[in-house]
């Protein structure tokens, strides 16, 4: 019995079936700043409240990030060139970005970000790469 608990205490330690999400940003527009990516893993949490942020230095192009060891399962990212590294997302008097942007499938909103269902992409236990480009 003991040996039973003991092998479910270590199961629930051990992460679901890690996996790491490569997003790859096309039409980076230059070197200046950083490229801020948000992923999120639920409708309740999208757009308002990142399960993991990353960062990657910007450069003319595509640029790569990595989310390592996330569990499989279902996510949306939103991302954005922070140009002028001021470390948020500028927009226009009337609040619309500035700043060039994506949504996770290429997804695109009305009146703001998309439904989590049109920016929704599995990551099974193996990995996956996914491609945005930047409007």
């Amino acid at each position: 019995m003991s040996r039973f608990i003991l092998a479910a205490l270590f199961a629930a330690a051990a992460p679901a079936f890690a996996a790491d999400l490569t997003i790859n940003v096309e039409g980076v527009s230059s070197a200046d700043g950083q490229v801020m990516v948000a992923i999120y893993n639920s409708a309740e949490t999208f757009p308002t409240k990142p399960l993991r942020a990353l960062t990657a230095p910007a450069h003319d192009g595509t640029v790569q990030l990595v989310a390592a060891e996330l569990p499989a399962g279902e996510y949306a990212f939103a991302l954005y060139h922070d140009a002028n590294g001021n470390g948020k997302l500028d927009r226009n008097p009337v609040g619309m970005p500035i700043e060039d942007y994506a949504f996770s499938n290429n997804a695109i909103g009305k009146r703001g970000a998309p439904h989590f269902e049109d920016a929704r992409i599995v990551l099974p236990a193996g990995g996956a790469s996914t491609t945005v480009n930047l409007r």
